[in-house]
């Protein structure tokens, strides 16, 4: 119930902005079905699936505050939008501070702490491969350095092979 209830509000929150709808539902559809294949709990699979949703949350406020939607400026951003919408719902505490956590360190590989993060990482280059165009060597640097669950590994094999 709780991600169904965090893509309306994901969904709610953009609005209008149709290419950050898609690009969450595209990274959220790829954490469920990596994190769902490496057999998770059900606890870090909702954990996972929910960051999916909320990692680029922080973006509008970034362009209007910074003028920029760089890495940085998100994981700044998006952790006290997405704690605001998370206790709309409801949600653990636990879950919200982990979700929080991982929409404000997304684009900071060294911090990677857990499969649930794995997972956000790999769901999101599998996404921005394609929507960013990225080269075969660009690609092949992403996977040698981000991609280690089987799961995320064959997908991106399968896809851009």
């Amino acid at each position: 119930m709780l991600v169904a209830q965090t893509l309306s509000k994901m969904i709610e929150y953009f609005g209008a902005d149709v290419r950050r709808i898609n690009h969450a539902l595209k990274v959220h559809s790829f954490a469920s079905l990596i994190a769902k294949n490496e057999n998770l709990n059900a606890e870090i699979q909702e954990i996972t699936e929910v960051a999916a949703i909320l990692h680029d949350i922080g973006i509008p406020v970034s362009e209007l505050k910074y003028g920029s939607c760089i890495g940085k400026y998100q994981e700044i951003e998006g952790p006290p939008i997405a704690r605001e919408m998370l206790q709309q719902l409801g949600a653990s505490p636990e879950l919200i501070e982990r979700v929080c956590f991982l929409v404000g360190n997304h684009h900071t590989y060294t911090k990677i702490d857990g499969i649930d993060f794995q997972i956000l990482v790999e769901a999101d280059f599998l996404v921005n491969i394609f929507e960013d165009e990225m080269s075969t060597s660009a690609i092949e640097s992403a996977r040698d350095k981000y991609f280690k669950t089987k799961t995320s590994s064959w997908l991106l094999k399968t896809m851009y092979n």
